[in-house]
């Protein structure tokens, strides 16, 4: 299976948790990466280039930190842009159907806050339900997401088991069963 993870991080000079990710990624030579925000600084995407790459790869990934509840811009203008009617969708859209999906996303609160009685009133679930939604609606399978709450306490030893957690998610996650 070939896996392609999207790293969408607009300062990742200053994230000790997605860079920490992003090494371990580098570790693994059947694992793309590709960073969003250094391929399109000035954030003009290649839509054919970004496409060519989601039909190369089998299972895509998305790694970024939470952002106002939500992805980084630059990835929901990639959703924008590359997800094409009649390429993703549509009565001709085919390109992203069988691919597994998912997302690998790191947040400053804690897990506790991420609950219906917590500071933030949802679940990183719930949060995540637009793209499990985007997921279904190009006829991919979602995958369950990959996590790290409570970014602000930053240990080398919490940074060390992160990485090797992710990757063994990355390789052993199956897709959600709906229905």
């Amino acid at each position: 299976m070939k896996t392609l993870v999207i790293v969408t991080h607009p300062n990742m000079e200053a994230s000790n948790w997605n860079k920490s990710w992003l090494e371990e990624l580098k570790k693994h030579s059947d694992i793309t990466i590709h960073e969003l925000y250094k391929e399109y600084p000035d954030e003009n995407i290649d839509v054919s280039k970004e496409q060519k790459l989601i039909e190369a790869h089998d299972r895509i990934i998305f790694q970024y930190p939470l952002y106002w509840y939500s992805t980084p811009p630059l990835l929901k203008k990639w959703f924008d842009t590359v997800l094409l009617y009649n390429w993703a969708y549509g009565p001709d859209g085919s390109k992203t159907a069988g691919k597994e999906i998912g997302v690998a996303i790191s947040t400053y609160g804690s897990e506790e806050s991420y609950q219906p009685t917590g500071a933030n009133r949802f679940t990183l679930q719930e949060i995540l339900r637009p793209i499990e939604a985007l997921v279904h609606f190009i006829n991919a399978s979602y995958l369950p997401h990959f996590s790290l709450s409570d970014t602000s306490t930053v240990t080398a030893e919490r940074l060390a088991q992160s990485s090797i957690d992710y990757i063994q998610h990355l390789k052993t996650v199956k897709p959600v069963v709906v229905g």
